[in-house]
């Protein structure tokens, strides 16, 4: 039976998460995409059925459009199958409980979101607005322990982004604050801080090694969204476990 769900979740993240796509790609152009079908961003071409199969279709066509053979972006497998795994993931650790429903839900703001910085350098106000008021409502549903972290997570999140702001000269994004502040309705106060440190160290690592391999310039701008959506994830899921884990070292 437990299998059964598996492939359930494998293929509804995997559908969900080629729609997350469509919408992080199109929302901040003001591209409708409740009406007009897929099609190919090169020779615009409009998508048939087989060719939207998430995963697969991108496997099939070795990663090209099928009129025009244009590269088609890794970034729509690679979501598609994310998305796919963490909601896999979500209920194999969670089982069918009210805390499974918030977790879908944060998962697909953060793959949307994840897809807008990296294309767009963006976090649309649009995104956390939609998906602030139902992850509050989850949060009154399925409250945190203490349930008074629910209060302080957002409070912290986005007062610690805002200094940073004001201390950097705008070096992080008001988007990033904003993000912050949704995140720490999820995540609670040590959630937020935890994600915090650890999207600043994977952010520093992995710029380096871009910087060394010279595939960016020590000036130029780089997306943060990505790596506070990383941090996040492994926060929601393992947070609890490092934190305590690093406190017994001591």
């Amino acid at each position: 039976m437990q299998t059964y769900w598996v492939v359930i979740f494998f293929i509804f993240g995997s559908v969900l998460g080629s729609f997350f796509n469509v919408v992080a790609l199109r929302l901040p152009k003001n591209i409708p995409f409740s009406h007009n079908r897929s099609y190919c961003p090169t020779c615009q071409r409009q998508l048939r059925w087989y060719e939207l199969i998430p995963i697969f279709s991108f496997l099939f066509q070795k990663g090209k459009c099928r009129g025009c053979e244009s590269r088609i972006s890794f970034i729509y497998p690679f979501i598609e199958l994310f998305t796919a795994l963490l909601f896999v993931y979500s209920y194999l650790e969670l089982g069918f409980d009210l805390e499974l429903i918030t977790a879908f839900i944060f998962i697909s703001m953060l793959m949307i979101i994840f897809v807008t910085d990296m294309i767009y350098m963006l976090i649309p106000n649009k995104i956390l607005l939609f998906f602030l008021p139902i992850i509050l409502v989850m949060r009154i549903i399925s409250p945190l322990n203490p349930w008074y972290d629910a209060l302080t997570g957002p409070v912290l999140g986005f007062t610690l982004l805002a200094i940073i702001i004001i201390i950097s000269k705008g070096g992080m994004g008001g988007g990033d604050m904003k993000l912050f502040g949704v995140l720490g309705l999820v995540l609670g106060w040590k959630g937020v801080l935890f994600t915090l440190f650890l999207a600043s160290i994977l952010g520093s690592i992995i710029g380096m090694v871009l910087i060394k391999v010279r595939r960016i310039n020590h000036k130029q701008p780089i997306p943060f969204g990505p790596y506070i959506i990383i941090a996040a994830l492994i926060s929601y899921f393992f947070g609890n476990e490092l934190i305590e884990a690093y406190f017994s070292l001591f």
